[in-house]
């Protein structure tokens, strides 16, 4: 059997042919692997998990579906779901895992991340990560009434949009030095990671030995997996 990564699904209730796209998947190709990773921005936006948003119920309750069919799921936090918590992870069954992972997919050690870490020219966005990521910033934040935090979602989503509109593609993308870097930390020479929405495989010399990167796609306009068995990994597109 298969193991499934996907990221960046950017899921809204202003979309419901991408929500139709993932439960699909869920329900059909997921309900036969081995294990689900999801590497972050499955949702365009979450304020904490006591949202009685209708879409993000019924995504979660296929992914607890699954889990309780004994399929094993993931969770890492990206930049637009970075306050899923606790809750969710009893309701979905998901087990959350901290960005950067290091696991054994089919016999090959495998670092997992979302990618925004690895944006390291993008000195505005690292600013502001690491102020959305501090304990103190999320603890208020989730104290606020739920219109409150909607209101500032919309916010911080207008602002993004502001501030990426004003920045190279190149910005925007990882730092291969950072690439390097984290590969070296952890002795690990595969990478699977989203954030940037650039689907590829990218494979380039570390060490006198190949070392491999693999981006996971958006769904904006169509699907996006990686499908990785005994035999290999393939990352596919899936239209919608």
């Amino acid at each position: 059997m298969a193991t499934l990564f996907i990221s960046d699904l950017h899921l809204e209730p202003e979309r419901p042919d991408i929500t139709r796209q993932a439960l699909a998947l869920l329900e059909s190709e997921a309900g036969d692997a081995d294990a689900l990773y999801i590497l972050g921005d499955l949702f365009e936006a979450w304020v904490g998990d006591d949202d009685p948003e209708p879409e993000k119920l019924r995504v979660v309750g296929a992914l607890q579906r699954l889990t309780s069919a004994g399929l094993p799921c993931y969770f890492m936090h990206g930049n637009r779901d970075f306050l899923v918590g606790n809750d969710f992870a009893k309701a979905s069954g998901c087990e959350i895992l901290g960005d950067p992972t290091v696991t054994e997919i089919h016999g090959t050690p495998v670092i997992l991340m979302h990618g925004d870490t690895l944006c390291t020219d993008d000195v505005s966005y690292q600013d502001y990560r690491r102020r959305v990521r501090d304990p103190a910033w999320q603890r208020d934040m989730l104290a606020r009434p739920l219109a409150e935090r909607l209101a500032v979602a919309r916010q911080l989503r207008q602002a993004s949009k502001a501030s990426m509109a004003g920045k190279s593609p190149e910005i925007m993308d990882v730092n291969q030095d950072a690439v390097v870097d984290v590969m070296r930390r952890h002795g690990v020479y595969t990478l699977v990671h989203g954030h940037t929405h650039r689907p590829a495989v990218h494979r380039f010399e570390l060490g006198g030995r190949e070392a491999v990167r693999i981006v996971l796609g958006d769904w904006y306009e169509q699907g996006s997996v990686l499908t990785w068995d005994e035999d290999g990994y393939d990352l596919r597109s899936l239209p919608r």
